[in-house]
């Protein structure tokens, strides 16, 4: 942990003043004779000018240093967290990241950024400095580690790989559910538009759901009401609050959980539930570092596991 001393005002204003002196001192030195050779030229009256009118402020603040407060002993600023850690990966389970980085912090001392979003936007950072890689799908962490294979430090160490927690799809609807949808059979009927998402941890998740029950009349009905094929949820949720024409999106349920005003949740019958899990991993710089190893750990601890449950992971 890193201490620095409070400074106040009144040390502030002893500094300038001390540096003022100086200054003066030093005009002073530098003049061959205590009356200042006024002679020498319109240059050195200038300097001289100067100086004199700094060491009369300096003179009249003088009185008002016994007006301020000194530090009061021991005074600190907040520490500083030894040690950063970076972490990157999606959007969905960012909300539970988030929140156990926060935790992992007031534990540990240690400086957690997680960086989230599209893997466009960070991967060429995460090459440089990522210690943990996280997924919102074990085909996006395969990804990750092509991607990132030739990196020197943020390259993935694939025996590190953890599957972490599941989340189930299921079907928001706009709030207070207007269509009356109760199942999903319902998205099926003529005339509903729905939104998915084809990309990141999401790609064919539609057709998973859909074809669960191997009939093929029930991916071509659905197929027919897919409004638009968003390609991330971030993009999908734009879209969603953007447009009201669409009636449903077949997502994952943590996009409820994390945006409840947004949408209400139906949840999916078994028969045509499907599951992905968020996984994380350590980076070649990342496994070099014992905090980077208790980090992941602590995601997978009752503390961590808590966090996740709280947004919709099971």
């Amino acid at each position: 942990m890193i201490a620095l001393a409070c400074v106040g005002p009144g040390e502030k204003l002893r500094s300038a003043i001390q540096t003022l002196g100086r200054a003066g001192a030093q005009a002073f030195s530098r003049s061959s004779s205590p009356l200042f050779r006024w002679r020498e030229g319109p240059r050195r009256r200038t300097q001289l000018r100067s100086v004199l009118s700094r060491l009369a402020a300096a003179a009249f603040a003088l009185p008002l240093l016994s007006l301020l407060p000194a530090p009061a002993a021991g005074q600190q600023l907040p520490a500083a967290p030894a040690e950063t850690l970076f972490v990157y990966g999606p959007g969905g389970p960012l909300p539970a990241m988030r929140e156990a980085a926060a935790a992992f912090t007031r534990a540990h001392g240690v400086a957690v950024i997680v960086t989230a979003g599209p893997a466009s936007q960070w991967l060429g950072r995460a090459r440089a400095d990522a210690d943990v890689i996280y997924s919102g799908s074990e085909h996006m962490m395969t990804d990750f580690i092509g991607q990132l294979h030739e990196a020197s430090a943020g390259a993935i160490v694939d025996s590190t790989v953890t599957p972490l927690y599941l989340r189930p799809a299921a079907i928001l609807v706009r709030k207070g559910n207007p269509l009356g949808i109760a199942r999903f059979e319902d998205l099926l009927k003529p005339g509903v538009k729905v939104l998915v998402v084809h990309g990141a941890g999401q790609t064919g998740l539609w057709e998973d759901v859909a074809g669960r029950t191997g009939n093929i009349e029930v991916v071509r009905a659905f197929r027919n009401n897919i409004g638009a094929f968003a390609p991330n949820s971030g993009e999908a949720r734009r879209m969603w609050t953007g447009d009201a024409s669409y009636d449903a999106w077949l997502i994952w349920n943590i996009w409820q959980v994390a945006n409840p005003e947004i949408a209400d949740m139906v949840p999916l019958a078994p028969e045509w539930l499907v599951y992905r899990d968020a996984g994380a991993a350590l980076t070649r710089r990342g496994n070099d570092r014992p905090i980077a190893h208790a980090f992941v750990d602590y995601l997978q601890s009752p503390e961590g596991a808590a966090v996740f449950r709280r947004w919709g992971w099971r």
